[in-house]
């Protein structure tokens, strides 16, 4: 695809309707999510239609989430969300300009997000579409600098563009919540590992949402059963929860993570050891090791290169198109952030 922007109308209403849509075209963008959603439970673990409105308190931070007669939105309708946060932010970092209405191509979405592109799947992305639209949030959680409690959809809104005769939906229009765009232009994102999108178990995906968060850059996160339970959304009794964490414990299957059992009924996440093989990682030429030194005097060039190799592994390997830029950025912001 072309990048740029790309409207819809005629006359003037194109022109000023191509001032206000981004098109995804990133390829293999690295995939970002927000704070918010990865610290408080707004989407549903349920893989039925989940119609109960959810009032959560945590600190300062008040959430209610009102469901449509299609269900509240769950775990896995996230992806969508993910993915335009994720084309939204390469392109901030690429110094293009953005939008919170994105046009998109449902076939890159469904192969971004480790999903097939059956005549099914686009069946159920229009209905993932439908509960994000129809899932409304009030809350007072800080995006950005500003707390202000608002009521809104997780997308405002959203049109299918292009249709194939088949029935299958080609190309995409989204509106983002101003409350999620905001949280994206002020980079209140993180990284994901792309192994995320292989979870199939939503609680698997919300325990490595909590332990991306709250590990950041410590080696592990000790949390009580009971507040582990709280913050993940689940519905169900302390003890069931408790031996649905137990299985992950023994199933190892989130990336970056472990998980282990501790006395006082507490859950450990742990970071996992990553294991760079040189051969495969983005190669930097000597004068940008030196450009880095420069953006960040005193510090260990070579250090600050094995760190970004393991941090490129632990995002699931990207392709770099170009690696040199890519390093010095991630160096730059470590030095805006004092670190």
């Amino acid at each position: 695809m072309t990048g740029g922007v790309a409207g819809q109308g005629t006359g003037q209403g194109r022109a000023a309707a191509s001032r206000d849509f981004f098109v995804c075209d990133f390829f293999g963008a690295v995939p970002k999510h927000d704070l918010a959603s990865m610290e408080h439970p707004i989407f549903s673990l349920s893989t039925r239609p989940d119609r109960r409105i959810l009032r959560y308190e945590h600190n300062a931070a008040s959430i209610t989430i009102t469901p449509s007669v299609k269900g509240r939105a769950t775990i896995f309708d996230a992806d969508i969300l993910i993915f335009c946060i994720s084309q939204l932010m390469a392109a901030l970092n690429a110094g293009r300009k953005t939008s919170r209405r994105l046009t998109l191509t449902a076939h890159d979405l469904l192969l971004a997000t480790g999903r097939e592109t059956s005549g099914d799947s686009y069946r159920r992305l229009r209905d993932a579409f439908e509960r994000l639209a129809g899932t409304r949030i009030t809350t007072n959680i800080v995006t950005g600098e500003d707390e202000v409690t608002t009521g809104f959809g997780l997308i405002e809104s959203w049109e299918i563009v292009r249709k194939t005769r088949a029935g299958r939906m080609v190309s995409v229009s989204v509106t983002l919540s101003e409350w999620l765009y905001r949280a994206v232009l002020s980079k209140s994102v993180l990284t994901l590992n792309r192994d995320y999108f292989n979870l199939r178990r939503p609680l698997e995906r919300r325990l490595y949402e909590l332990a991306r968060k709250h590990c950041g850059r410590q080696p592990d996160w000790r949390v009580s059963v009971s507040t582990l339970l709280k913050k993940s959304g689940s519905v169900s009794p302390r003890r069931v929860f408790r031996a649905m964490v137990r299985e992950i414990i023994r199933a190892d299957s989130l990336p970056d993570y472990t998980l282990s059992e501790e006395a006082g009924d507490i859950i450990r996440i742990s970071r996992r050891a990553v294991v760079v093989d040189a051969a495969e990682a983005p190669q930097l030429r000597p004068e940008t090791l030196e450009d880095a030194r420069a953006l960040l005097p005193g510090a260990d060039v070579y250090a600050l290169e094995a760190q970004w190799r393991a941090w490129w592994a632990s995002s699931g390997k990207p392709r770099l198109g170009a690696p040199d830029r890519a390093f010095l950025g991630w160096v730059k912001g470590r030095a805006e952030r004092g670190r």
